[in-house]
C-alpha cells in the first residue's frame, strides 16, 4: 500500500475521511486526517471538535480516558499507538474507558472524607420552615 506520492520532490501524504460516533452523542463527527496520524492524535482531536460544537454529555479533555473502537470488527480497542489508517476503517466508535473498582473506591473514600455535611436536606428544610416570623 502506497502511503504517501512524490511530487517534486514535496512528499504528500494521503489524507481520509473518518466518521467518529461518540456513545451518547446525537450524531457523529466527520474530518479529515492523515493516514499515518496515530489514534491517540484522532481521539484527541475528536474530544476537541466535540467540545468546540458545544455538544453535550460534556466529556472533558484528556483523551487517555477514552478508547477508540471499529464497531464492526470486535470488542478490540484501537492500540493508542497504532496508525489510524493501518486498520482500513473509515468508521469508528469513542468510548469512556471503563474505570477500575479501586480506582471507585478510593472516589469513595476521598469524598467521604472532603464532604462535611451537619445532616439531611430534610433536617434543613425543617430547620427552614420552622423559623417563625415575628410582628411588630
Amino acid at each position: 500500500m502506497l502511503l504517501s506520492k512524490q511530487k517534486k520532490g514535496v512528499v504528500v501524504k494521503k489524507r481520509i475521511l473518518i466518521t467518529v460516533n461518540v456513545v451518547g452523542s446525537a450524531g457523529p463527527l466527520r474530518f479529515v486526517v492523515n493516514e499515518d496520524e496515530i489514534v491517540a492524535n484522532v481521539i484527541d482531536m475528536t474530544l476537541k471538535a466535540y467540545a468546540r460544537e458545544g455538544r453535550i454529555p460534556v466529556l472533558g479533555s484528556n483523551f487517555n480516558d477514552f478508547l477508540l473502537y471499529q464497531p464492526f470488527t470486535g470488542a478490540d480497542a484501537l492500540n493508542s499507538f497504532d496508525t489510524i489508517g493501518a486498520h482500513g476503517a473509515r468508521n469508528f466508535m469513542l468510548c469512556k474507558r471503563p474505570q477500575t473498582e479501586q480506582a471507585t473506591d478510593i472516589g469513595r473514600q476521598a469524598g467521604g472524607i472532603a464532604k462535611k455535611s451537619s445532616g439531611s436536606w430534610k433536617s434543613w428544610m425543617n430547620k427552614t420552615l420552622s423559623l417563625k416570623v415575628t410582628s411588630h
